[in-house]
């Protein structure tokens, strides 16, 4: 393909949330112990594999916002740009790649931090080769703070489209321990 770039899309659920309190928003639902832990972890991780974004499409409840910036100090360097975006509150696939189209213009590596179902459907949708392992893991489940790191060989986001993501890697806290 002449004059291809590879783009590198980072999908990451937030970290495991607090169910203490029933009556909570879920909106404003914080994270548990746990989480607290493996969003540190999973910024560790990021880190070590050279998977640092340069724009953060973050949903604005209160568990994406925690998961990152617990994340952020072990990334060193901060990412250059960082969203908050309500729209990616429990959003369907086809919110998040519209978010991503609208911002990520100019941007190589974005990662995207939401919810579930949208984010695992999102990545299974794109996913079109990749790591065996890292294929069956994804499509098994998609756990609390998991990331699934898709490249893609295109121009823009515009053409990352159902199928043509090569997955990467897929890893998820519990893997790391």
């Amino acid at each position: 393909m002449r004059g291809c770039i590879v783009l590198t899309l980072s999908l990451m659920r937030h970290a495991k949330s607090d169910w203490g309190d029933l009556e909570q928003n879920d909106y404003d639902r914080a994270l548990a112990p746990r989480g607290i832990k493996a969003a540190a972890l999973m910024g560790k991780a990021i880190t070590r594999l050279g998977l640092k974004p340069s724009l953060v499409l973050c949903s604005g409840a209160v568990r994406t916002r925690a998961t990152l910036a617990l994340m952020l100090p072990e990334l060193g360097i901060p990412p250059p740009q960082i969203r908050h975006d309500d729209q990616l509150y429990l959003a369907l696939p086809a919110t998040m790649l519209d978010v991503l189209v609208k911002s990520g213009k100019g941007f190589g590596t974005v990662m995207i931090l939401a919810h579930n179902p949208g984010i695992h459907a999102l990545a299974l949708a794109l996913t079109g080769s990749g790591d065996k392992l890292a294929i069956a893991g994804l499509a098994a489940k998609f756990p609390t703070a998991a990331l699934a790191v898709l490249r893609f060989k295109c121009q823009d986001w515009r053409d990352a489209r159902a199928g043509t993501g090569e997955l990467t890697h897929f890893m998820s806290p519990r893997g790391l321990e």
